[in-house]
């Protein structure tokens, strides 16, 4: 396929990146019509770097932030730029060298084919690479994984914290960016707000590249402030799909699931609490009812879960360019 028909964007957040900006710029492929480099306030030189390399090559639009925004208030900038520019296709792409811009292609085809509204790289699915992950990363993004894809409602895809995406202009136009989170958990929430619009979001192979670059994502923020976040963008999903925006049977197995589950639970823990402390066996009724409840609660939730898991979109909103 011929790329150079299409209005292709690269969106690079730029922070403390001097060591590689340059090589990054200079192995991006000449079917790209825009290359739009966000400085998110960096204390290196790697601003400079850039504009250096900008006055060769006209496709780079350096942006600057006077105070640091983050990935994803660095990525903001980049996609309102892209959208002025009247991309069609949009490209993320850091400027770490982690990301080989040879995997461009299997990104936007699908893109550009209608076949899918936004394309993220998966890193799992070549066991080559994923031996060059360090091991606290790769567990990290293992947990990370299953989690964000119950808070999203993503089921189908895998390594949905992977940062190497394209996404087609018109279904950015549509995400509320205001509300797109500013730091580290930026691909969730670009998720979270994918699946409130019901586009369809695949995954394709590709590897990573590792290193001596130094990850700014620190054990603290995974550990404390991802879980945190994560409850919010479940609950939120869950508030929105099935009971502001439709009410099915999904919606009446939480309403029926969560409180016998509960109620199981709490009563059941009371009661052994108490026949316990006084040395004497508890009633058979008394043993059923939070019994009963617990195992009602829990198929009740099973059945949610399924309906959950079939819900993922499945058709893209977007048609072929």
């Amino acid at each position: 396929m011929e790329f150079t028909e299409f209005n292709i964007a690269i969106i690079i957040p730029a922070y403390n990146v001097e060591r590689d900006i340059q090589s990054v710029l200079s192995g991006l492929p000449a079917y790209i019509r825009h290359i739009i480099v966000v400085d998110d306030a960096s204390p290196d030189p790697s601003a400079e770097l850039v504009a250096a390399v900008a006055k060769k090559d006209g496709r780079i639009t350096l942006i600057r932030h006077t105070e640091n925004q983050g990935v994803g208030g660095a990525m903001i900038s980049g996609f309102q730029k892209a959208l002025e520019l009247g991309a069609q296709v949009v490209v993320k792409l850091d400027g770490d060298g982690q990301m080989d811009p040879t995997h461009i292609p299997a990104l936007i085809t699908p893109l550009i084919q209608g076949k899918a509204d936004y394309v993220k790289g998966n890193r799992f699915r070549d066991f080559q690479s994923l031996q060059q992950m360090p091991f606290v990363r790769r567990l990290g993004n293992l947990g990370l994984s299953f989690l964000t894809k119950a808070a999203t409602g993503y089921w189908s895809i895998f390594d949905p914290t992977n940062g190497f995406f394209a996404i087609r202009a018109e279904i950015l136009a549509q995400l509320p960016l205001g509300k797109i989170d500013h730091r580290y958990f930026f691909e969730t929430s670009m998720l979270a707000n994918l699946y409130l619009l019901d586009a369809l979001v695949m995954d394709t192979p590709i590897p990573a590249r590792y290193g001596n670059e130094t990850s700014n994502l620190s054990v603290r923020r995974t550990l404390f402030e991802f879980p945190f976040k994560l409850f919010v963008t479940f609950f939120r999903r869950i508030l929105l799909k099935y009971y502001l925006y439709d009410f099915s049977m999904m919606s009446l197995y939480l309403i029926v699931g969560i409180p016998l589950l509960l109620f199981g639970g709490i009563f059941g823990g009371i009661k052994w609490i108490e026949y316990a402390s006084q040395s004497i066996p508890a009633p058979t009724g008394t043993v059923m009812l939070p019994t009963l409840s617990v195992i009602l609660g829990i198929q009740i939730l099973l059945s949610a879960i399924e309906i959950d898991m079939n819900s993922t979109p499945r058709k893209a909103l977007s048609n072929p360019l």
